[in-house]
């Protein structure tokens, strides 16, 4: 009777999550990275991302990181990788630091320039020069699985969409097996892309990637950075709540859910969030989708 009583909780999850955290800069927010990781880890994400700083700083600490996560955790951690900043020679000790620390998936960008978003992106005169030549060189070194990134509403330093799916193009017949998307608020605009991108045979996992809005003025400024929209309903949303932040959650907690509910509505079971190292909100999201801890089995 035990058996058969949980015996739903053991079939098969339909849906995905992974989670991108970013490295912690003081002990404070090292403390809050690591209470994230364990409330989020019984959720049994597919895999958890941990990202570079701008210009490829805090190298050092994400590679701390992601072999912590290897050695304490039963995650499986995707490191970030960036061309900012090292040799060829560099980059491809890491990536072998990696291999021998168990690490079998690296998610390979360019990486924003040094001077920051905006500025022109200056390769390492030894390094690789952009994110197709990374992967490349990733997969020359190991069978490892490779994500990269894709701009729904196009990179900003693209001239169209167009130009987006070709890098994308170009990226996958470099190694890459997968695609996530830089956040977004409309669902159309993924799905825009998606359809586009499917047109042409793109044919790899396209994830969307969404952001929990903790900040609206920092997440609009980041926004506008990245080249992602912010409608003006979200805007109206979050009006007059400066000086509000209980509000703030509930609204935050309300969008997202009707952005993850609308994606999953229509077909969607992969969903990569930038958590931002806050765990509460992506954790509601996910149990909204029906991502939930996995109770264990009881033996008779």
């Amino acid at each position: 009777m035990l058996d058969q009583a949980v015996e739903p909780a053991a079939t098969e999850r339909p849906i995905d999550v992974s989670f991108e955290f970013f490295p912690p800069q003081t002990p404070e927010m090292e403390i809050r990275l690591w209470e994230a990781i364990t409330r989020l880890a019984p959720l049994q994400p597919r895999f958890v991302s941990v990202t570079y700083g701008a210009g490829g700083s805090t190298r050092e600490r994400t590679h701390a990181i992601v072999a912590r996560l290897v050695a304490e955790t039963e995650i499986e951690p995707a490191a970030h990788l960036t061309c900012v900043s090292a040799s060829r020679g560099q980059v491809d000790d890491v990536v072998r630091a990696y291999w021998e620390v168990g690490v079998r998936h690296i998610v390979a960008l360019r990486g924003d320039p040094q001077g920051g978003v905006g500025t022109t992106f200056e390769p390492h005169p030894q390094g690789y020069k952009t994110s197709t030549e990374l992967v490349r060189g990733i997969r020359a070194l190991g069978d490892f699985e490779v994500s990269v990134s894709t701009y729904p509403e196009k990179h900003p330093e693209s001239a169209s969409i167009d130009n987006d799916l070709d890098a994308l193009e170009a990226k996958i017949d470099a190694g890459a097996t997968r695609a996530i998307t830089q956040f977004f608020f409309e669902n159309d605009v993924y799905f825009r892309f998606l359809d586009k991108a499917r047109a042409r045979g793109i044919t790899i996992p396209i994830v969307p990637g969404l952001t929990a809005v903790q900040n609206f003025k920092q997440t609009a400024s980041f926004a506008k950075k990245a080249g992602a929209s912010v409608p003006s309903w979200l805007a109206d949303r979050f009006e007059g709540l400066d000086d509000d932040p209980v509000t703030r959650r509930y609204i935050a907690a309300a969008v997202a859910a009707e952005q993850v509910q609308g994606l999953a509505g229509a077909g969607v079971d992969e969903f990569h969030f930038y958590t931002m190292n806050r765990a509460d909100l992506v954790y509601a999201i996910c149990h909204l989708l029906g991502v939930r801890p996995q109770p264990e089995k009881v033996s008779a």
